[in-house]
């Protein structure tokens, strides 16, 4: 037997073996406690011992149930003590009751923590063990799906605890004529063929986008697959009902994804609903400020002819007529401001960034539509929008859904139905718009997308150089 050299602890994991405490962890060296002399270990002092956290490990499970006895024994002692105090008198007596009795309800409540503690901590192990941690889960935000989530999380841990329940066996196995010893070695094997499955579908989970279900299922099947086969010697394979809980966190999880998606979608349409609107109201409220001046300097121009006797003379008609144009003008702004419905539809296209073939139909309420136009064709296209119509209506609203629902089948975006592109020739279009309205004036069936034609001749002359 040898002399324990310096740095050589008990090892916090098993106290039958020493440890190697290199100044700031512990190493992977051990000797048994019978291998050494440990009188000039005990020497020096306990409290030298280095201590590490030690949460989540059997060696601080250990020692909150060492803690858990120490609790219990002082709890019984302070009993035993408080029932030897009979003889004394009755203040005396009453004082020190009081007193044990409180230290009994403090070491109790200590006590029920402790427990607590244990409990818990031994689950959180076993759980680690099989490769199931908690994690922020894609669904833990979506109100709809917390509880729902919660629940299902708890069938997969229950499962995974349970012999068996995660990974199956069709076989009891007998190692050196033990069924113990072959039950040990079926529970490890299961342990490791579960860590790498839940790992896998963990990371499938955290990962997952909407449209890569198809796939992330199949990645998870072909898993299950490559785990039964890793485990036909031994008979082991992921039980199908684990199997399918797995499948349907993926499949939850995709649908609240696309939900979410969906959601920030309409969020944004709604903002750019929104941003049109106020445009439109500023434009008319412009422009309603303009009429109304020009109004105000027409009307005063009058009442100087008419003072000056001129009142029927060439220029005091034209003044006239201006007055009456421009409140028409005017009644037709407001009627646009209190309206929703009043506005203008559009057809326009791009052929240098959508192609020949594809038509865009909208409907906006500014008092001059060319300006909603020139916003559509910013920095997000190559090039400008071509204009084939633009149809003011009282009722532009209910002809721009009337031709959506006419050309349903040739949205571009089946999806989202605020993308108004369909796949029609402008030929088409006017056809529609033709029956709608009856009263078409103006529709120009060609594109002439001139920056584009000139950028095609462009590339072509460069190439021929």
């Amino acid at each position: 037997m040898t002399t324990a050299p310096p740095n050589w602890y008990p090892d916090p994991e098993d106290e039958g073996f020493l440890r190697y405490w290199s100044g700031t962890d512990w190493t992977g060296g051990r000797k048994p406690v019978s291998a050494v002399d440990i009188t000039g270990l005990t020497q020096q002092s306990v409290a030298q011992a280095p201590k590490v956290p030690l949460f989540g490990t059997r060696a601080y499970a250990k020692r909150q149930s060492q803690e858990l006895a120490d609790t219990l024994t002082e709890n019984q002692r302070l009993r035993a003590h408080l029932a030897s105090l009979g003889g004394l008198e009755a203040t005396e007596l009453q004082r020190l009751r009081d007193q044990l009795a409180a230290q009994i309800t403090d070491q109790q409540t200590l006590l029920d923590s402790l427990r607590t503690q244990v409990i818990s901590t031994r689950e959180e192990q076993v759980l680690q063990e099989i490769g199931i941690y908690e994690y922020r889960h894609p669904l833990s935000d979506a109100v709809a799906y917390r509880d729902a989530l919660k629940d299902l999380q708890g069938e997969i841990k229950e499962l995974a605890r349970r012999d068996g329940g995660a990974i199956e066996t069709l076989k009891t196995w007998v190692v050196e004529g033990s069924v113990t010893e072959g039950r040990k070695m079926i529970r490890e094997y299961s342990m490791l063929m579960l860590r790498a499955y839940n790992a896998e579908a963990d990371n499938l989970v955290r990962s997952l986008k909407p449209y890569k279900l198809p796939s992330a299922l199949e990645r998870l099947d072909k898993i299950a697959i490559t785990i039964e086969r890793l485990g036909k010697t031994m008979k082991l394979h992921v039980a199908p009902s684990y199997h399918e809980l797995r499948r349907r966190e993926l499949e939850w999880t995709a649908n609240h994804l696309e939900m979410l998606a969906h959601q920030k979608q309409q969020e944004r349409d709604e903002r750019d609903r929104l941003r049109e609107e106020r445009k439109a109201h500023e434009e008319l409220a412009r422009e309603r400020a303009k009429l109304e001046q020009l109004q105000q300097q027409d009307r005063e121009a009058l009442a100087v002819l008419e003072a000056a006797d001129k009142k029927d003379t060439a220029d005091a008609e034209d003044l006239r007529a201006r007055l009456e144009a421009r409140e028409r003008v005017l009644t037709t702004i407001t009627n646009q401001e209190n309206d929703i419905r009043i506005g203008h539809v559009y057809v326009i296209s791009n052929i240098g960034a959508f192609g020949e073939g594809v038509v865009q139909i909208g409907m906006t309420r500014r008092h001059d539509p060319s300006e909603r136009i020139r916003d559509l064709s910013n920095a997000s296209v190559p090039f400008k929008y071509d204009i084939h119509a633009i149809f003011y209506a009282d009722d532009a609203a209910g002809i721009e859904a009337e031709l959506h629902r006419r050309l349903a089948h040739k949205r571009v975006n089946q999806v989202n139905q605020r993308r108004e592109f369909f796949k029609a020739t402008p030929a088409e279009v006017r056809e529609h718009l033709q029956e709608l309205t009856g009263e078409l004036l103006e529709f120009n069936e060609l594109a002439e997308a001139v920056e584009y034609r000139q950028s095609l001749a462009s590339h072509r002359s460069t190439s021929q150089q």
